[in-house]
């Protein structure tokens, strides 16, 4: 417990949170698949093994990005309280995805009523969709739509927005209620079936998280490094 997360040797880990009082252990797979886009498409050095930390833990403090999600309640204890809030005042980076796909579902009610206790009743705001997290490294012009909003899960709506709390600027908590980490659920191995990748918007996220976390511009940096028939695949997606 508390042992710093650093490693000179990434520029990147995945780092998910536990929590005590809900089931923070969903979609699997995913951190692998974005993990491997990671690699694909970026020149960031990246831990290929997912960090599981509990929230609690002063260790996570040290994590470049985490991860958080979900489908039931929310209620922090003091200490991870404590270390959500100074994580985030600190700089850190949350990503926030709601398993449920529903607004008014447990883990979206109490995980909002947390954020409004931390940081404020008003810190929790949706998103612009010119906010620079959509264009950090592919270009999107919103949140994309996701299989889990076109199939009826959940409230049966198309969520056309991100919430996020910002600190000085800049995007501290991150929150969904696509169900984000459900639609990149999946083997990596079986995206050469996707007509376009959808992993594609779990890259900008990182690279703005990055791009914050190391002060570097990430996607020029990127750019100018991948070879010229990865570039020519990239902008034909």
């Amino acid at each position: 417990m508390g042992k710093a997360l650093e490693s000179s040797d990434y520029d990147f880990y995945f780092t998910r949170l536990s929590y005590e009082s809900g089931d923070w252990e969903v979609d699997e797979r995913m951190p692998a698949n974005v993990l491997n886009s990671l690699i694909e498409y970026t020149s960031l050095r990246v831990d290929l093994q997912e960090r599981i930390v509990p929230l609690s833990d002063p260790a996570m403090l040290t994590a470049p990005f985490c991860y958080m999600a979900g489908h039931r309640l929310v209620q922090f204890n003091q200490q991870e309280r404590e270390n959500f809030k100074r994580y985030v005042k600190n700089g850190g980076f949350v990503f926030v995805d709601d398993c449920n796909h529903d607004i008014d579902g447990m883990f979206a009610r109490t995980f909002e009523a947390q954020m409004a206790d931390i940081f404020g009743p008003q810190a929790l705001q949706k998103i612009p969709d010119d906010h620079p997290l959509y264009s950090a490294f592919f270009e999107f012009d919103g949140p994309p739509r996701t299989s889990v909003e076109l199939n009826g899960w959940g409230d049966d709506l198309v969520h056309d927005y991100l919430k996020a709390i910002q600190v000085n600027g800049r995007i501290g908590v991150l929150y969904s209620n696509k169900d984000l980490g459900c639609e990149w659920d999946y083997d990596f191995r079986n995206k050469r079936w996707l007509k376009i990748d959808n992993t594609r918007f779990a890259v900008n996220i990182v690279v703005y998280a990055m791009t914050a976390y190391m002060r570097l511009p990430i996607r020029k940096k990127v750019l100018e490094t991948l070879n010229q028939q990865q570039l020519q695949g990239i902008l034909a997606r």
